[in-house]
């Protein structure tokens, strides 16, 4: 890629713009609300191509994507924009009219295929191990060793990339993706958001940036919280750190002041075998593969006991979701308790609150379930492919619009009590507050109040319990 003006990339609007439709410096990517109007012209002849080319990839299930453009003026004067996608579109990372990726592609070439094909080799074996482990729990140990391997190899695979990454910014000067976020590892997929694409490209080819817009187009993704064509404003965990040194030396609006705390995990038991914590709402038990630093409880409690590892966990609580977690500080605390669950002789119960008035007092869901999906529920629901999910449930109180629902998961799978709730076929009523399968509210309701197993060192029955905070 040559580095010299002019740019073959810029896109040119049907009628120049007048001077005041120029921003005087750069709106902050982090601004939530709609885009500068110039910002939103590029972002409509933009979709008008998506709409007209018809990508098939961009509506499969979950194949939605980020895309963006840039306003830019060049060395004369003339303004145009740049377009660019997050991480790759059709399977390609250089597709015609848009922007480059930021890494060197012979520095990749090098080590990833390598890496890939070993990483698909544990993953295969993770597969059958999970399987496994389905109707033999005694295979949780390996299958945890696996799943920790693969993860460890992801995140040096990772390492590596992020090296190959040059990231520039406006005074001329660049570093390497990973010494922005030294000394822990950059998150996965960081500067491949269509933002810092974008800047790059404008930096090296002279081109002054004046307003930037990012939207979703295409099926919404799998966590359903994304909309065709809404505009969003810049993430957080990738580019919190990535674009404000890509600014430095460029007029632009300072970022919107995070404003949001979250509490402590409340460790309610501790002994030289497990832990018992007490998560608050709005933290992720583990961190993402890729970003093995991100706050969660795990990090959070690493500070403490810096053996511990997201396999030590025996259940998973969504970051939405509040209440108490089982902790294993060693491989035959965690089996034991992984055969307790297995034969329902350990029990975790979760309350909510979910919308309507449940007929019934109790009742056992078993809805086989695959991976999840968007809303509706009934997508999450496979009865030729999906793994046997089973829910018990029972009323224990009644509101005008509500019902206060307890719930037991005989099986473990991402979003089974949701799932449940919200299912024509199970409760048919989405936890309060459930944004991916029901609707908004103040939060989602849906707690982990209860948990009682046998030590399985002691012997001892032990029960927990911490009120819900709803």
């Amino acid at each position: 890629m040559s580095d010299a003006w002019p740019s073959q990339l810029v896109t040119y609007f049907y009628e120049p713009p007048l001077p005041g439709d120029v921003p005087a410096r750069l709106p902050s990517p982090f601004a939530p609300g709609p885009p500068a109007p110039l910002a939103r012209k590029a972002a409509e002849v933009l979709q008008e191509r998506l709409r007209r080319e018809r990508w098939e990839a961009l509506e499969q299930p979950g194949g939605g994507k980020m895309l963006g453009v840039l306003v830019v003026a060049e060395p004369g004067g003339r303004v145009g924009f740049l377009r660019a996608f997050s991480g790759m579109l059709g399977g390609a990372w250089n597709v015609e009219g848009f922007v480059p990726p930021l890494f060197d592609p012979v520095a990749r070439d090098a080590f990833w295929p390598a890496g890939e094909a070993e990483l698909a080799v544990l993953g295969r074996r993770h597969a059958a191990l999970l399987h496994a482990a389905a109707s033999d729990p005694t295979r949780e140990a390996e299958l945890a060793e696996v799943a920790h391997s693969r993860a460890e190899r992801s995140r040096d695979l990772w390492r590596r990339m992020a090296l190959s990454y040059v990231i520039p910014n406006a005074r001329g000067e660049s570093q390497p993706l990973g010494a922005l976020f030294a000394p822990r590892p950059p998150p996965g997929g960081a500067g491949d958001c269509a933002a810092p694409k974008l800047l790059a490209y404008a930096f090296r080819h002279q081109l002054t940036p004046l307003a930037l817009a990012e939207f979703w187009w295409g099926a919404p993704p799998l966590d359903g919280r994304r909309e065709s064509g809404a505009y969003y404003p810049a993430c957080d965990n990738k580019c919190g750190i990535v674009l404000p040194y890509m600014l430095q030396g460029l007029s632009a609006d300072p970022a919107p002041r995070p404003v949001h705390f979250i509490e402590e995990p409340r460790i309610l038991h501790e002994d030289p075998w497990l832990l018992v914590v007490d998560k608050p709402v709005g933290l992720p038990t583990v961190p993402e593969r890729h970003s093995p630093a991100r706050d969660s409880v795990l990090v959070r409690l690493q500070s403490r006991f810096p053996t511990l590892s997201g396999a030590d966990f025996l259940h998973d609580l969504e970051p939405e979701v509040s209440g108490l977690l089982v902790v294993s500080r060693d491989a035959a605390t965690r089996a034991t308790l992984l055969r307790q669950f297995a034969r329902r002789e350990a029990e975790l119960r979760q309350v909510s609150w979910v919308e309507g008035r449940v007929p019934g007092e109790s009742g056992l869901i078993e809805q086989p379930l695959r991976g999840p999906s968007h809303a509706p529920p009934e997508d999450c629901v496979d009865r030729v492919h999906g793994k046997r999910a089973v829910t018990a449930w029972k009323v224990l109180a009644r509101g005008e619009d509500r019902t206060r629902v307890e719930w037991v998961a005989v099986t473990r799978h991402p979003f089974q009590v949701r799932i449940h709730a919200a299912h024509r076929l199970g409760l048919g009523a989405p936890i309060v507050g459930d944004e991916r399968f029901g609707r908004e509210d103040t939060r989602l309701m849906l707690h982990a109040a209860a948990l009682a197993f046998t030590h399985p060192h002691t012997g001892a029955r032990l029960d927990f319990s911490a009120p819900a905070p709803f």
